[in-house]
């Protein structure tokens, strides 16, 4: 029996073999992000520059050219401003990652072209105009939230037990303690505020889901990982992961700017 090919078809294997290899190399090219140098950095509310600390050293190690933004949390355009005048100081491509509410500011300014990929550290992440607070009473209410206590002059802040326990509840009391020492006020306006551009529809975006977390509902977390098609890991803290998991948070960081994790 003769079991020789025709050349023709040999020559349609060889194509569609070499179209599958083509195939492949392309989608793990895809798979694994270009290596990126610049990290940005943005805090959530209650919070400062400073929750970033035991990241930044991290990154730094592996050679990241590493900005953490001071957002005045006055307003959510002014907190927009603040990351977009660090992105203008960066030299090439640029990874934003944002904590908290610190999500809703990088959704928004993350269409700068410098923006390579956006990371979302138990972070908000609405879609453009959409109302956040409507967001989040589609599932149960975080307990944080009703720990916000407001001033004449419109401005909040989260009672001291209610930051040690259901904002940093996975911290030493003491840490947790001298976290909320340097609490930042949120001007009233940011509640309301909606954004007009979705980044992460159109770059590659990382999550990660913080499991026990009491300011933002898992579920609505792995909802917007979900939605955003996010690569998504999840770690078992309080929603200050940056702070109570610094490695993990870190290891995904890396991940994003194309670097080989711890």
């Amino acid at each position: 029996m003769n079991f020789r090919l025709p050349c023709a078809a040999l020559a349609a294997l060889s194509f569609t073999l070499a179209g599958h290899a083509a195939w492949a190399q392309t989608d793990a090219a895809a798979a694994a992000p270009a290596p990126v140098h610049n990290v940005v950095l943005v805090h959530g509310l209650y919070a400062d520059g400073s929750s970033w600390g035991k990241v930044i050293p991290l990154l730094q190690a592996k050679g990241l050219h590493v900005t953490a933004v001071q957002n005045p949390t006055t307003s959510f355009d002014a907190d927009v401003d603040a990351v977009k005048r660090a992105l203008a100081q960066q030299d090439g491509p640029t990874l934003l990652v944002a904590h908290s509410y610190g999500g809703m500011v990088i959704s928004q300014a993350g269409d700068d072209p410098k923006v390579s990929g956006l990371v979302y550290i138990a972070a908000r992440a609405p879609d453009a105009g959409e109302d956040y607070p409507a967001l989040t009473r589609k599932f149960p209410a975080a307990p944080a939230s009703a720990g916000v206590h407001w001033s004449s002059d419109g401005y909040g802040a989260l009672s001291e037990s209610a930051f040690v326990k259901d904002f940093a509840g996975d911290l030493p009391a003491s840490e947790a303690e001298a976290y909320y020492a340097v609490q930042q006020p949120v001007g009233k306006a940011i509640t309301s505020a909606k954004t007009t551009v979705a980044a992460w529809r159109d770059k590659p975006t990382w999550y990660a889901v913080s499991t026990e977390d009491r300011t933002i509902n898992p579920d609505l977390e792995r909802f917007m990982a979900s939605r955003m098609k996010a690569h998504t890991i999840e770690i078992d803290s309080s929603h200050v992961s940056l702070i109570s998991h610094p490695q993990e948070v870190a290891n995904l960081i890396l991940q994003a700017a194309g670097q080989q994790a711890k």
